[in-house]
């Protein structure tokens, strides 16, 4: 794919751009926890958004999407929203440095990728990450790989109206291959752990349901958790957020929550109980126990937070029911998108024919099956092209 998206530069701009990639991401565990100043445990793949990038002496900024075939070309001193979405991931990127202080010079872009689109990778995190580093390299701003996170998060606030958490762009940007991240999601302190895949796989499979609901439900799980921190304020002064509490300090005073914010902030302080056991089982390179948490983690989200949906339960269901399948769990923010699947390598293939079998998206189809190793996060890549 890198190659196709150099030839594509050299076509529209010239030679001798710089190539960089940056991946899609996967979270294994820690769902809804990270607005509650909580962990989450991501990881960096395999499948992502490459980019060619070069200076120019035009005054203008020069995109070419590979993937749209569309192109947009704007002064550097105009860098207002457009009509056009998929521009809006870069001009908030440029935007962002500008802030800072750091006047953004030409440059023509070529980017595009094989990361699926709609399948809760993070393909918007993707391109804005990847930006953001080249901007960084080409024009030698010697800004924080955490400063660049940060400017990716607020292009997609500023710039695509999404109100997201830090994670993705995190993850996109500090992935290391054969590891995940355990992200603190209140300081942003974060550890690696291993996870080795030798003789498992890590399988997506896409419900083709698309998160209609995920916006207006999102808001409101967000303020029943926020109503249950308010109650337990009154006993506890310290608690500044969920993940300041335990499950003894929510039993406690049961009697006097809401049933349904109990049920969510008890699922909460559970999830975040779920990820450091799961943590402490790949230290001891323990997969069987990792997929048990992940097992746990989807009934909390279907029962608990009651984000998930009947497609999601269905795939779960189906996972589990196939000999070798160690772990499953719906992934993101939930009504849709995608089930991530621990599997050893063995069992793939009836795993994958169970599910060809048993399942159809909701217009009828075959649903989407993705398998992803975890890589590197944002990187430059070195290539030769055979052009004979």
């Amino acid at each position: 794919m890198i190659g196709k998206i150099k030839k594509a530069f050299e076509a529209h701009f010239g030679m001798d751009p710089i190539l960089i990639k940056s991946p899609g991401r996967i979270n294994l565990i820690g769902e809804h926890t990270d607005y509650n100043e909580g962990f989450v445990l991501p990881a960096a793949v395999d499948l992502g958004i490459y980019f060619a990038c070069k200076q120019n002496d035009l005054n203008k900024f020069r995109f070419y999407s590979y993937d749209l075939e569309d192109v947009c070309v704007r002064s550097v001193n105009d860098i207002s929203k457009s009509t056009k979405r998929w521009v809006n991931y870069l001009l908030g990127v440029i935007a962002q440095f500008e802030k800072s202080g750091k006047k953004v010079q030409g440059f023509d872009c070529v980017f595009g990728g094989d990361l699926p689109i709609g399948a809760g990778m993070s393909s918007s995190a993707a391109i804005e990450t990847g930006l953001s580093f080249a901007i960084n390299q080409m024009q030698g701003f010697k800004i924080s790989t955490l400063d660049l996170v940060k400017f990716s998060q607020k292009a997609e606030h500023e710039y695509a109206g999404v109100q997201c958490g830090i994670m993705d762009q995190f993850a996109v940007m500090h992935g290391q291959n054969q590891q995940v991240i355990k992200l603190d999601c209140r300081s942003l302190d974060y550890q690696l752990y291993p996870f080795h895949m030798n003789n498992h796989e890590l399988v997506l499979v896409n419900t083709g349901v698309k998160h209609s609901l995920a916006s207006s439900e999102y808001n409101k799980r967000r303020q029943e958790c926020e109503t249950g921190v308010a109650l337990l304020q009154k006993y506890y002064p310290e608690v500044r957020s969920l993940r300041d509490v335990s499950l003894n300090q929510i039993q406690k005073y049961v009697a006097e929550f809401d049933p349904v914010v109990y049920k969510r902030c008890s699922y909460v302080v559970e999830e975040n109980m779920r990820l450091e056991k799961a943590c402490n089982a790949l230290e001891k390179d323990d997969l069987v126990t990792f997929g048990k948490e992940m097992f746990g983690s989807h009934i909390g989200l279907r029962d608990k937070y009651e984000v998930s949906c009947t497609e999601l339960d269905q795939l779960v269901e189906i996972a589990k029911n196939v000999d070798g399948v160690l772990g499953a769990r719906m992934m993101g923010g939930g009504f849709g998108g995608c089930t991530i699947n621990l599997i050893e390598k063995n069992s793939v293939a009836e795993f994958e024919r169970s599910v060809l079998e048993n399942y159809r998206t909701p217009d009828g189809k075959l649903p989407e099956i993705i398998k992803v190793k975890i890589e590197k996060g944002t990187h430059p890549v070195d290539i030769i092209i055979d052009y004979k």
